[in-house]
């Protein structure tokens, strides 16, 4: 990351602080409720040879098991703290993926594919528990589809609105939360609505276990975007929407 003190270094800086020392015991306790992540996993359903990215990809933990599971992809992993990233190479190289999985790092929210990685577009993009930690979240999710193949995927795994749930747990959950930079999305599903809309993306949402958690598949329609669907790509930042 550059020197210059911007919002993106700004919070590299920060994520580098929370996860400094937390990263070596991120996959033990976090398999505990970050639930979902393996079923976003199993619906990849990613064709052989195809070009999966994962948008904060951490401890690189579903990184490995995506390689399990589709074992002729190509692998690609994107995150902004450099210490996340080293445990993700570690625990790459400790897997016998290094040929498979490639890292880089970046802001989620403003990144080039063919300058980190050598390649334009994917066949599949997921975001694991992770727009609950990035500021300007919905750039993510517009920028992700514009990184989409025609008729490839944005799938999505994050905390829900917690509807289902006793509003003691829903309260004391995200003051939890909060302490690791963690703001649920409750705007999620509108945000994702309105991103299908403009951009002629198919939708699937489905909540999961009583709210706590929300899953989507975003298809990219077989039309390539027009510049008129994607307009930040010519310098003009993606609609924000409002909401958490």
């Amino acid at each position: 990351m550059s020197s210059v003190d911007t919002p993106a270094a700004s919070h590299a800086a920060l994520m580098d602080g929370v996860y400094r020392r937390q990263r070596h015991i991120y996959d033990l306790t976090r398999k505990y409720y970050l639930l979902g992540r393996d079923r976003l996993i199993a619906g990849l359903n990613a064709p052989a040879d195809s070009a999966v990215l994962e948008l904060g990809c951490g401890t690189g933990r579903n990184l490995v098991r995506a390689a399990r599971r589709f074992p002729s992809t190509h692998l690609f992993g994107l995150d902004i703290s450099a210490q996340m990233l080293t445990s993700a190479q570690q625990s790459i190289e400790r897997n016998g993926l290094s040929g498979r999985v490639l890292l880089a790092q970046g802001d989620a929210t403003n990144f080039d594919t063919n300058a980190l990685f050598g390649i334009g577009s994917f066949d599949r993009i997921f975001v694991s528990y992770s727009l609950s930690m990035i500021p300007g979240w919905e750039r993510t999710v517009a920028a992700a589809l514009a990184a989409l193949c025609p008729g490839g995927s944005l799938h999505i795994v994050d905390f829900g609105r917690q509807e289902g749930l006793p509003r003691w747990f829903r309260r004391l959950l995200r003051l939890w939360l909060a302490k690791f930079q963690v703001t649920p999305r409750d705007s999620l599903r509108q945000v994702l609505e309105s991103e299908a809309e403009r951009s002629g993306a198919s939708l699937y949402f489905e909540t999961l276990y009583l709210g706590y958690a929300s899953l989507a598949i975003m298809t990219r329609s077989v039309a390539p975007l027009t510049a008129a669907d994607a307009p930040w790509q010519a310098g003009q930042p993606p609609v924000s929407v409002a909401g958490n």
